[in-house]
């Protein structure tokens, strides 16, 4: 068996030297191999990896970039690969294991030693004032949780969902927790693309992408703003490079210069491995927050070269399908370009290079990642975004659309499965005829509601499905601390992580499948399926032996809990415990037969019918999109909506700066695969600070010093200590370290109007000399 190591990491080996301008090739190929080697040997490496993203295989665990019909025999990235090679690990944790290890003990270890000690193996309890987790069976964990629940009111229980749950999981996880009588149901979604899907509901009636793969890769120009694809979503660069090949313009839009969009090594083709390909045309090096700003002057520049010339609007798209020109005209009119450089930090012939760009192209796709959705004025942004594809009639052209890049595999499926908050009521309805119930309708708690209600104390249960729920939000201390007021918290995992070790009064460790494993039920072999950014729908099937006989699958720990939970209240809406009745549902045929779960699905969501036939079809199938598909729009009048948004950018007082939590290249969202950023060149260690020279030298410091970094909000002080300062090329005023690090700095209050997206772009913060070391 693979060993663990024995040590997490030490800053005091951290080295910085010289950042990359190219990504992936060899080095790419190598140390995907290197992972993979370590966690997984070689015959176990060669069987998983040649099944990642195959039509007979399962889906990546990483991000949520599409596949081609026609695939690749190594359809992965490098850090696709560490995903895989992390969850396929050889690295097992007993039950010995947290014999041996206090809370207290595990506490004191970083994120990147646990994740490394392998996959959990049994379900394990904490009990009150406990020092140590011990094994318990599967019926005595479902019935403390029952009991708990049991125990409190419906809104007292909050239940999270991470993103790579899989659509049939999360169909029923939902069912089960609205059956129980509440809304509360938070997902990593919440701290992503909330603001994504806020805005594009608002303006084109659908908050998901409108861009198919064959688009990003016939657009005539693409923007890329906000976002790091080298390192977040690196098989979207082979797009890319497709695009330039085709003749494409790529334009950079970020505060920090990226390996990912400069030259691009494609270790698939003899042309990348030799010479690669400069992806991006323009790199603008924009304020962080001044997006809005960008995307203003942008349309304000559009409508004036109509107004001299002529051609530059799509009119009889404007005329049949879009609402709200005149207003918006109106607004950007008046825009003062004085404000536009301060919150851009650009030269206004940038921004004039980048109008002309968009003139000459006939079909335009904008990418954007949680650069643009983290700021207290996101979702006005993202309206502004979407300003200007409508001017140009962007929307539902080939080559042409919006495109959020989603960060986890299945993030955009369990929200179409019903995880949030706030479902529509057609969903609600839905769900009511198919299983006899009446699901509650007052909205529930999102991420920040439920982190506030935990500290508040108007909740007592939380049971997190999948995900690192401490390591993912904002306001670490806070957040740990309104953790530790509950009386039950229970995590559905494969691995071992921060949120195990900072617990209610009580404690559950479940152990789950990954994708990687093989999932046998009485009906046979089950496969599930993810929904990927670009709404298909496709199947993923393990191949892999579990971690031990004690692992159960996601959909069976609902079922099973449901089963008991349901036990003593079924009935109609008014006959038992429930306020709505319970679901009438058969959950142990459910486990036994996945078929029946997207049976079910097929009748509550649209676009779902004829499910288990169509994902058969090689690729899956791809859901409805009403504004790419036929340019029709679910919005009063049947029309896209322009809308007219008041300016907004950070105001940085004197001798503050503004700082970006980011993730390093050996990273996946909470999880950390390694001590490197090799791209930004650093080694060994993760207490980095970016700042630019300048920014370093009118606050009296240095490349090198040790600085503290303390947050400022509302009165309030937050710090994070010992991180060292690295001169770096990013925008002036604005500075970048890595979550989960500095998410103790991001106030729990400081979110996103509508979306409630927590602000981890946007935070001003002091940066002092050290106090102490860690």
């Amino acid at each position: 068996m693979a060993r663990a190591p024995e040590h997490g990491i030490d800053e005091s080996e951290l080295q910085v030297g010289t950042p990359r301008r190219a990504a992936a090739g060899v080095p790419g190929v190598l140390h995907a191999m290197e992972s993979a080697l370590e966690q997984m040997g070689p015959v176990r490496t060669a069987r998983t990896l040649l099944a990642v993203n195959q039509r007979d295989g399962f889906d990546c665990p990483g991000c949520a970039w599409p596949e081609h019909d026609k695939r690749h025999a190594a359809e992965f990235c490098e850090n696709g690969a560490k995903a895989v090679a992390e969850e396929a690990t050889r690295r097992r944790v007993p039950p010995s294991f947290f014999a041996e290890h206090s809370l207290a003990e595990l506490a004191t270890r970083d994120d990147y030693w646990l994740g490394q000690q392998g996959r959990l193996t049994h379900p394990m309890v904490r009990e009150d004032d406990a020092t140590h987790y011990r094994p318990i069976s599967w019926e005595d964990a479902f019935d403390l949780i029952a009991s708990e629940l049991g125990a409190a009111a419906p809104d007292e229980a909050i239940f999270y969902t991470s993103g790579r749950t899989s659509n049939e999981a999360a169909f029923l996880y939902q069912l089960m927790v609205r059956g129980l009588g509440t809304n509360n149901l938070p997902d990593c979604s919440n701290m992503c693309h909330e603001s994504s899907g806020a805005a594009l509901n608002q303006t084109i009636g659908i908050g998901k992408g409108s861009v198919s793969l064959a688009d990003v890769e016939t657009a005539e120009l693409i923007l890329v703003a906000g976002q790091n694809p080298g390192t977040n979503h690196p098989r979207m660069l082979s797009a890319l490079e497709k695009a330039k090949a085709r003749g494409a313009q790529i334009v950079a839009i970020n505060p920090l210069p990226e390996a990912g969009l400069g030259t691009f090594h494609n270790p698939q083709t003899i042309r990348g491995l030799v010479a690669g390909t400069q992806l991006a045309d323009d790199f603008l090096q924009i304020r962080l927050g001044g997006d809005q700003a960008l995307f203003q002057a942008l349309g304000a520049l559009l409508l004036e070269a109509e107004g001299h010339r002529g051609g530059v609007l799509d009119h009889d798209f404007l005329a049949s399908s879009v609402s709200g020109l005149e207003q918006y005209a109106a607004h950007v009119a008046a825009l003062d370009w004085d404000e536009v450089a301060t919150a851009t930090g650009l030269e206004r012939r940038q921004i004039e290079s980048l109008a002309d760009r968009l003139i000459g192209s006939s079909a335009t796709v904008v990418c954007w990642a949680m650069g643009l959705t983290q700021h207290p004025h996101a979702v006005a942004t993202l309206r502004d975004l979407v300003n200007v594809l409508l001017l140009q009639g962007n929307i539902g052209r080939p080559g042409a659309g919006v495109c959020p890049v989603r960060g986890h595999s299945n993030v955009q499926g369990d929200r179409t499965m019903g995880i949030f908050e706030q479902m529509p009521e057609p969903f609600l309805a839905a769900l009511d005829a198919e299983f006899a119930f009446t699901a509650p309708r007052e909205h529930g708690y999102d991420t920040v509601a439920a982190i506030e209600a935990m500290r508040d104390g108007r909740a007592r249960t939380f049971m997190a499905m999948g995900g690192n729920f401490l390591r993912a939000t904002p306001d670490t201390e806070l957040t740990e601390a309104a953790m530790q007021r509950m009386a039950l918290t229970v995590q559905v995992s494969t691995k071992l992580n921060r949120s195990h070790v900072i617990t209610g009064r009580r404690a559950l460790i479940l152990p789950a499948l990954g994708r990687t494993d093989r999932d046998l039920q009485a009906g046979g072999p089950q496969r599930v399926t993810v929904e990927d950014s670009m709404s298909a729908v496709h199947a993923s099937q393990g191949r892999l032996e579990p971690p031990s006989e004690h692992v159960l699958s996601e959909v069976s720990i609902v079922c099973r809990l449901a089963e008991r939970v349901f036990a003593d209240g079924e009935g109609p809406a008014g006959s038992g415990r429930f306020p709505g009745g319970a679901p009438q549902v058969d959950w142990r045929a459910l486990e036994g037969d996945y078929r029946l779960i997207r049976d079910h699905i097929s009748r509550v969501v649209p676009g779902f019918e004829d499910y288990e036939r169509r994902i058969g079809d090689p690729g899956g199938f791809v859901l409805p999109h009403p504004p790419r598909d036929t340019r029709s729009f679910a919005l009063p009048g049947g029309r896209a909506v322009m809308t007219a948004n008041e300016l907004e950018y950070p105001r940085v007082p004197e001798g503050r700066l503004l700082l970006q939590t980011i993730r390093s290249h050996d990273q996946f969202n909470t999880t950390i695969y390694g001590k490197d950023d090799r791209y930004r060149g650093v080694r060994g260690g993760r207490r980095v600070v970016f700042v630019h020279d300048d920014d370093l030298a009118d606050l009296g410091l240095a490349d090198g010093n040790m600085v503290d970094l303390i947050s400022e909000f509302n009165g309030t002080e937050r710090r994070a200590q010992a991180f060292r300062a690295v001169a770096y090329p990013t925008a002036r005023g604005c500075i970048a370290a890595y979550f989960p690090e500095t998410n103790v700095l991001v106030p729990v209050d400081s979110y996103a109007r509508t979306s409630r997206t927590p602000a981890s772009k946007s935070v001003v913060v002091r940066v002092e000399r050290a106090q102490t070391s860690v």
